[in-house]
Formats: C-alpha cells, structure tokens, sequence
C-alpha cells in the first residue's frame, strides 16, 4: 500500500488543483498549514465569501453560502482560528447573508444557473425546500466555533441552531448530505454542551440519538449495488472508529474499507460516481478536481481506521 499511496501523492501533484496538493502535504507528509490558506484564500472574495468553483461541481466566481461552507470545512481541518483573517472575512460574510427569519442560508444561488454547473445545483423558485439546514447547521456552528467575542455571529448561529434542532427533532428521515451537516453540527457543538442547554429546549445527548437514527436510515446495506453509481456507504456515515455506530455496523464498515481498496485504480486514486450529464466541454475538468478531493477523503478515511499505512 505504501507504494499505491507515493502513486497517489504524485497523481495529486500532478493534477490535482495546488489547494488539494497542499491539503494532501498537510494531512500525510506534514505540509505547511500555511500553504494551505494560501491556496484556499484565492478563492475568498471582497466580501469574505468563497467562489470561484471551490466546490467543483459549480462555477460561480462570487461568494456562496455553499462555497463558503467548502472553505469552512478546509479551516476546520487544519485548525484555523478566530483570529485568522481568512476567517475573520468569512464570519462577515456569514453574518450578512444569514436569514434571520428561517435560520437558513440560501444552499443554491439563481447565479448559478450563469456557470458551469451540476443539475443538483441548478437555482429554481423553491428550490431550498430540497436543501433545507444543508449547509447551514454547520454554517451555524462555525460561527458559535469561531464568533469568540462577536456577540452578533454567536446570536445568528445559535437562533440558526434552535431552528434547524426543532426541524431535526420532528424529522422522519432526512437526506445523507443534510445528515452530514447535522454530524458536524454535533461534534462542533459537544464543546459548547451547556450554553447549548440554556439556549434549547432539548437535551444535547437526545440530540445526538435522533442524528443517529436518520444517518442509519441514509445506509445502503446492499453490498453489491455498491458499484453501481452514486451510493451512501457506510463510511459516507461512520467515518471513525470511534463514531457511535461503528460497534453495530464494524462488519458493513470492513466491507466498505475492501470495497475502497478494490476500486483503487493504477494510480492509487478514485473515479468519481457522478456525472452533470450537460456541460459536455467543461465537466472532465470538474472530474478531476473532483477526483483530487475524493482521493483525500478517502486516504483520511483509511487512516482513520488504520487500514493501511500511509507514506
């Protein structure tokens, strides 16, 4: 493995876009965290969101709650804090584009629809009723992680959480990305467990049982559909050995971690199982900008479970 993992640190450099090389030499070969925002702040705009196809699968080069939400994810990553420019511009950005009302940021922008794009990110009238607190329960948390003295991004993020805790809490089953957003959301705001408690009604751990129960609806059990085109696997949910439902689906997690390694091409990287099916001239660059952040979350995946070893 040592050496289908050297292939893959190549295959990045070599084609991967300079943020995702940066973020592979941080993760596995102990890059600088600076490089990382170096890259990462090319794509931060004068209002202090990020744009510019951060999110591979649209091309708008002004700022996006959603773009925004990538580059969070990326700071959270290494570690950024509040202090930081980069993320001083973005809680701006956040402030600002908040809706205080539904406690929500738009997911999708009619802006969209003027760039190369996914059909998933096509903008239409209504069209955050599919989106709902994806992403903004985690842009929530962010700014609870990160607003340290600003009064006013710790007052957004937490009337956003109530928000999108009472739609949780009488949610029946709930789309795998929007589950994402709500897992993040909960590991993010562990650390803020007792003003949590004076500010909900609810209790943090009845939280945490009812993310539980949708994200086990979200898994796709069915080993050999695995294959065929866009799935949510096991570790699509379970991401660490230490994650609440590793000990109830270890087995269907051990499948997933063969089946990563079964689908390893020559060049120690993955093929991405989605298409836009439009924007012929313009996708197979989004496929392999794709194909650079797949392979990272992936080798992270493998590490995490120390299923191989890496560098």
């Amino acid at each position: 493995m040592n050496y289908t993992f050297q292939k893959a640190s190549a295959w990045i450099k070599r084609n991967a876009r300079p943020l995702e090389a940066a973020r592979w030499e941080y993760l596995f070969e102990g890059g600088s965290r600076d490089n990382v925002v170096r890259y990462l702040a090319a794509y931060q705009n004068e209002d202090g969101g990020f744009g510019h196809g951060i999110e591979p699968d649209f091309w708008l080069p002004s700022s996006s709650p959603m773009a925004t939400w990538t580059a969070c994810q990326i700071l959270m990553e290494i570690g950024a804090n509040e202090n930081e420019e980069i993320v001083e511009k973005l809680l701006k950005y956040l402030i600002n584009t908040a809706n205080i009302e539904t406690g929500m940021w738009p997911s999708a922008l009619p802006e969209n629809n003027e760039y190369p794009h996914a059909p998933w990110w096509h903008w239409s009238e209504g069209v955050q009723d599919n989106w709902m607190f994806n992403p903004g329960v985690e842009l929530a948390a962010f700014l609870i992680h990160w607003s340290n003295d600003h009064h006013e991004a710790a007052r957004i993020g937490w009337s956003s959480i109530e928000k999108a805790v009472n739609r949780l809490m009488n949610a029946e089953e709930m789309d795998r990305h929007e589950i994402n957003n709500y897992q993040q959301f909960l590991r993010i705001i562990q650390c803020h467990k007792e003003i949590f408690h004076k500010k909900l009604d609810y209790e943090l751990d009845e939280v945490a049982d009812k993310i539980m129960i949708l994200a086990e609806k979200c898994i796709d059990r069915n080993i050999n559909e695995w294959s065929a085109g866009y799935k949510v696997l096991p570790l699509d949910i379970i991401d660490s050995p230490e994650y609440p439902l590793y000990a109830e689906y270890s087995g269907l997690v051990e499948q997933n971690l063969k089946f990563f390694m079964d689908e390893l091409s020559d060049e120690g990287i993955w093929d991405i199982p989605w298409n836009w099916g439009s924007y012929p001239e313009d996708f197979p660059l989004a496929k392999r900008y794709w194909q650079g952040i797949l392979t990272i979350n992936r080798y992270k995946i493998l590490k995490a479970f120390d299923y191989v070893k890496l560098g």
